[in-house]
């Protein structure tokens, strides 16, 4: 594909090989490379580093302290650090409460905030799902009564990817009952550290930690915390899911995957021979990776026609569903060229093998079919909006 970018862009791509290869610390790579999870001293280590060189706010422009990057150079930029073994920055502050509060909130919002995400000063978790209310999320009970100067806030929210390290959530709650169950539902920002926040882990199929409940008793949230008008959360939550959605373009982490996969290909044996040289997992490889290209190019187009101004919000829903079943088919194809080897947790030192690691991502990216509106519903509003 490389014909298809502009020589500039193709300089860009060199600058930024070139500063994750120098830069990229060893540890963390090693650990993205080998199928392991960074932590959060590693995913703040690496920040700072693109940070000091004005490029961790990557997709940001520069009037809100962004180096102003197009939307290709946004798209090489995450598939160079992809495949460098670089690990994704977060995404709740970066591409999720930022673009909200750039688009509606106050001047204090974007002034306080903006500067501690960009440099990962603060986490940040999303609070939308809850018990009922997940791809139904208009169903939310989380209430916030305002009380002079503050909202209170009670409920509940669940599936709350890493809570356990945020500072800070956006959240959905009910400021007031309406017939349609879409209005009278806010965008508020909560300190975790507030009295009465109690985040309670989930431990998932594979072992992980990455997910919580979060309850809210009698939590007090200053009412300047509130983004935008009152009741107007469901606007603005559409917004911030269609930059949700289209976070599952990159294709920068398949690439690594498959990249992974052909290497376990290569010296796992399957009646002597390496399971390579199976014509099925050949034939189910180039089948994924013929996959991988065509949505490689279908991001593509859609990014021109962003810089074009034509930017259409109506591929997101499309674009998560694909993206998102090809992160699972290459997980699962990993795991059964390993066959049993994928079952056995075994470890080297403290670290568990490659083989373990396979197995328990496919488990984990079981998950990216769920999450950010299920592929169902994504179907539906695909169907709706591009066919008809």
């Amino acid at each position: 594909m490389s014909y298809l970018f502009t020589p500039e862009e193709t300089a860009f791509r060199a600058d930024v090989r070139a500063f994750v290869q120098a830069n990229l610390p060893e540890d963390i790579r090693d650990a993205q490379l080998g199928g392991r999870l960074v932590n959060r001293e590693q995913l703040t280590r690496w920040t700072r580093i693109l940070h000091a060189r004005g490029w961790a706010a990557y997709t940001w422009p520069q009037a809100h302290g962004g180096p102003g990057f197009s939307p290709v150079q946004r798209h090489i930029f995450e598939d160079e650090c992809a495949q460098a073994g670089a690990p994704e920055l977060l995404p709740f502050g970066l591409k999720m409460v930022a673009p909200v509060l750039m688009a509606f909130g106050n001047a204090w919002q974007k002034q306080h905030f903006l500067p501690r995400i960009a440099d990962l000063s603060d986490w940040w978790c999303q609070g939308y799902s809850e018990p009922g209310a997940g791809s139904d999320l208009a169903g939310l009970r989380t209430r916030a009564e305002l009380d002079g100067e503050h909202y209170i806030v009670n409920g509940q929210k669940t599936w709350t990817t890493l809570a356990q390290d945020a500072d800070w959530m956006f959240c959905l709650v009910r400021t007031e009952n309406t017939a349609r169950k879409q209005e009278g539902i806010s965008f508020l920002l909560i300190d975790l550290r507030s009295p009465g926040v109690t985040i309670r882990p989930i431990i998932t199929i594979d072992g992980a930690h990455e997910v919580n409940e979060v309850w809210f008793q009698d939590v007090r949230v200053p009412a300047c915390n509130l983004v935008g008008e009152p009741g107007k959360g469901w606007t603005y939550a559409k917004y911030l899911l269609v930059h949700e959605r289209l976070n599952f373009g990159g294709m920068g982490f398949c690439k690594r995957e498959i990249a992974r996969l052909k290497r376990m290909a290569a010296k796992v044996m399957r009646g002597g021979r390496p399971a390579l040289e199976n014509p099925l997992i050949r034939n189910r490889l180039a089948v994924l990776e013929m996959r991988l290209a065509s949505i490689d190019m279908t991001n593509l187009r859609v990014l021109r026609a962003a810089e074009r101004g034509e930017s259409d919000d109506r591929h997101a829903p499309y674009l998560k569903i694909i993206s998102s079943e090809l992160q699972q088919d290459i997980a699962e194809l990993q795991s059964r060229i390993l066959g049993q080897q994928a079952a056995i947790l075994r470890q080297d030192g403290n670290q568990l093998r490659e083989e373990a690691l396979a197995a328990l991502t496919y488990c984990n990216l079981r998950k990216t079919t769920i999450y950010a509106g299920s592929n169902e519903i994504q179907r539906n509003i695909a169907a709706r909006q591009l066919l008809g």
